[in-house]
């Protein structure tokens, strides 16, 4: 049997994701499982009143495919039961891996994960936010901090049975003032891997080209001209950034 055409295919609904803060379903085109965001259920932001929430997941993948690293799924806008919107190829994580964790703080990994902060949990414990220590993840947050991803929280990476690490919720990203919110700051100030830099450079050559045209109309103006000063300012500096600004450096919940 042919591949159904994933753009004119008929899509069918088979459920909700109510974890969701906007509506957010699973549905399928053929035997693809996909999910769907329909724009018009997505609800105004104060802080980023311009642009649809599904244009913007959809300029992180052309991003992220510029920057060669698969780490977002196929994103596509079409049509579909409730309207225009997002639709983005489902994966599957391993259920036995995470990426991101809480544990105690006397139970952090001497190896192999990174520290980022401490606080107190529901029952007054001390835990520590920790993440694995991996070059997939490392890209994640390089690709976080070019798109100013304002969302990045721990249950939004997807830990793949191969070692692989999808990203996705990116409706939050490419605001032209700094919005970086993160669970990946565990590499705060080190420097950039030559890999990292390339992948920074393609993006940065590529919105002058092909990648400028296509976010054009996906992204107002002032946001690629932001998107293209991150890229310069991320080259110029090699390493990994510090929080700033007077908005929290982490999203929250962090899960």
């Amino acid at each position: 049997m042919p591949a159904p055409d994933l753009v004119t295919a008929e899509l069918n609904l088979t459920g909700r994701i109510t974890t969701a803060s906007n509506a957010t379903f699973l549905g399928s085109i053929g035997d693809v499982v996909v999910v769907y965001k329909p724009i018009a259920g997505e609800s105004p932001l104060w802080d980023f009143p311009q642009g649809f929430l599904a244009h913007r997941e959809v300029a992180a993948y052309l991003v992220s495919q510029a920057l060669g690293w698969n780490i977002v799924p196929r994103t596509w806008l079409r049509d579909g039961p409730l309207g225009d919107g997002m639709v983005q190829l489902w994966q599957e994580p391993d259920p036995a891996h995470s990426a991101v964790e809480l544990v105690a703080t006397d139970q952090v990994p001497e190896s192999g994960w990174k520290h980022v902060l401490e606080g107190q949990d529901e029952n007054g414990q001390m835990v520590a936010l920790i993440h694995e220590d991996t070059l997939a993840l490392r890209r994640m947050a390089v690709f976080d901090i070019i798109v100013n991803n304002a969302d990045r929280k721990g249950d939004h990476i997807l830990a793949m049975s191969d070692g692989h690490r999808h990203g996705v919720d990116h409706g939050v990203t490419f605001h032209h003032d700094h919005k970086l919110r993160t669970v990946l700051w565990g590499w705060l100030g080190d420097p950039l891997n030559a890999d990292e830099l390339d992948g920074v450079a393609r993006v940065s050559e590529e919105l002058r080209g092909p990648l400028g045209r296509e976010l054009t109309g996906l992204l107002s103006a002032e946001e690629i001209a932001s998107l293209a000063e991150r890229c310069t300012r991320l080259l110029s500096a090699g390493r990994f950034p510090a929080p700033r600004g007077e908005m929290p450096a982490v999203p929250w919940p962090l899960f």
